[in-house]
């Protein structure tokens, strides 16, 4: 082993001296700080103490000094509440007073009028029985007269008056009968005067053309080539036109033009249109032309709507049920005696508002009755009864006015008129009527002819349409193959042709010609 030096064991004896010092002091310095610490944070508490008790002394200090302000605020108010209700005690106490004084005055002026009321009451009474005394002396003298003209004319009083009576009577019933019938010729005079000049008025205001209704319809093509396309390979085409509208279709040697022949302008129009567009179009063949037809008819439909629309807003009425605007647009593709049923109602409507407004009556209600009298038409060929009483259902059925009921009923006399519109409408109806020209009776029979023909053949059980052609030459009877055979076919066509020959009159023969088809139809996808 190496010695240890004895300078190392100083150095080692006086660094543990050290630290042991060092540990010493640290441990009496530390304790000092925390004793320093603490009298510090003890003086900080103090400190704070007395500041909160200074702010609660201040704000003890404020609070009281708030609290005599709102005190002497509260006094100073409430006395100003006392002196203004002391000021309006001492108003009203004057008031009173005043009242009081004023009530005196006129107390004093009422008992000076009744005291002047009681004077001439007393006068009044004096005076009335010096006017009684004066009455009863009247009276006295007056029946002394009396007696004495009855002495001396032979007659008492009332014998005298009943004869006085009844000579005035038999003068005055004299003139009066003089005066009336007088009276009653000028009446007549003017009233038929003033009717001439209300009409021939009317008639001159309302100038429009009238063209009658014909049978034929006239459609232009392109070129004589366009004739074999409607043709259509061994006729199909032109037999599937004239099946889909109920026409007879003339293709003939007139160039560039194509004839439609039928009795119904509904369906010549339908007929017309679709022949346009399947030209237009390009593609005619069967199945085409049905959809084209389909589609004129609901086109047609509401070009009948649009119609009606316009002729209501050019007679200036409004207000009308969509559905009653239906069945007046119908009455465009009707006629009557060749005359178009719209436009006859058109007029009848314009003269009928005309003489209204000069009579001083309902120009409204009298067009209104006038544009509608003959809507029963629109729906005569489905239902029983004459077309003035189904008119007049329709437009009660939806709302119109009696008066206008009325005058759709009365036109032709089957009821009794209400009101003086319902007179000039029936006056305005025949008037558009008897007009030169407006009417044709040979084409209304023929029409009806047609219309009875072809309502034989609808009766039948199985048939879903039937159209008159060929001038009324032949009937075409379109029946659902799925309700009649072959052999019931043939049968109906027998049994249509007896029936009529029993029930109607015509020239020469009428073809019936019964059609059924057997479709069948299938979608690929």
């Amino acid at each position: 082993m190496v010695p240890i030096s004895l300078s190392v064991v100083a150095y080692i004896f006086v660094g543990l001296v050290g630290a042991v010092l060092g540990v010493g002091l640290y441990e009496v310095f530390r304790r000092r700080s925390a004793l320093a610490r603490r009298a510090e944070a003890e003086d900080q508490s103090a400190q704070i103490v007395q500041s909160a008790q200074r702010e609660a002394e201040n704000l003890v200090k404020e609070a009281k000094l708030e609290a005599k302000d709102l005190v002497f605020q509260a006094r100073i108010e409430l006395e100003k509440e006392q002196k203004a209700k002391l000021a309006e005690v001492s108003n009203s106490e004057r008031r009173v007073s005043q009242r009081e004084e004023g009530l005196d005055r006129k107390l004093g002026l009422l008992e000076k009028r009744d005291q002047e009321a009681l004077k001439r009451e007393q006068e009044l009474l004096k005076r009335e029985e010096t006017l009684v005394q004066k009455d009863a002396a009247c009276a006295q003298a007056l029946k002394q007269h009396r007696e004495a003209l009855e002495r001396v004319a032979g007659l008492t009083a009332e014998e005298a008056k009943r004869q006085l009576i009844q000579e005035l009577d038999s003068q005055a019933r004299l003139e009066a009968a003089g005066l009336a019938k007088r009276l009653l010729e000028e009446a007549k005079e003017n009233a038929d005067r003033e009717a001439r000049e209300i009409i021939a008025s009317s008639i001159q205001r309302v100038t429009r053309d009238y063209v009658n209704e014909a049978t034929i319809s006239v459609v232009p093509i392109a070129n004589d080539a366009m004739k074999g396309r409607i043709i259509g390979r061994e006729g199909r085409n032109i037999r599937a036109i004239e099946a889909a509208t109920g026409i007879d279709l003339i293709i003939d040697e007139t160039p560039e033009a194509v004839i439609i022949s039928g009795f119904d302008p509904l369906r010549r129009e339908i007929a017309k249109v679709s022949l346009e567009r399947l030209m237009h179009d390009g593609r005619i063949h069967p199945t085409r032309i049905e959809e084209i037809v389909e589609k004129v008819k609901v086109d047609i439909e509401k070009l009948m709507i649009e119609e009606a629309e316009k002729v209501i807003f050019e007679v200036g009425l409004s207000d009308f049920h969509p559905e009653l605007v239906k069945v007046l647009g119908r009455l465009k593709y009707r006629t009557s005696y060749g005359q178009n049923n719209l436009y006859h109602a058109r007029e009848a409507a314009y003269i009928c508002g005309i003489m209204a407004s000069e009579l001083k009556l309902d120009v409204k209600l009298a067009k209104r009755g006038a544009l509608l009298h003959d809507i029963g038409k629109a729906v005569s060929h489905e239902e029983e009864g004459p077309h003035a009483m189904l008119g007049a259902e329709i437009a009660k059925k939806y709302g119109e006015n009696a008066k206008v009921v009325n005058a759709i009923a009365a036109h032709h006399e089957q009821v009794e008129p209400i009101c003086p519109e319902t007179v000039l409408v029936a006056a305005a109806e025949a008037l558009s009527a008897a007009r030169p020209g407006a009417r044709r009776e040979a084409l209304e029979s023929y029409v009806k002819r047609l219309e009875k023909l072809e309502s034989l053949a609808t009766v039948h059980k199985g048939v879903q349409k039937a159209y008159a052609i060929q001038a009324g030459r032949e009937i075409r009877v379109i029946v659902k193959q799925e309700d009649l055979t072959d052999p019931e076919c043939f049968q109906l066509s027998r049994d249509l042709a007896k029936k009529i020959e029993q029930e109607l009159t015509y020239p020469g023969q009428i073809k019936v010609t019964v059609i059924r088809e057997s479709r069948f139809v299938d979608f690929a996808k």
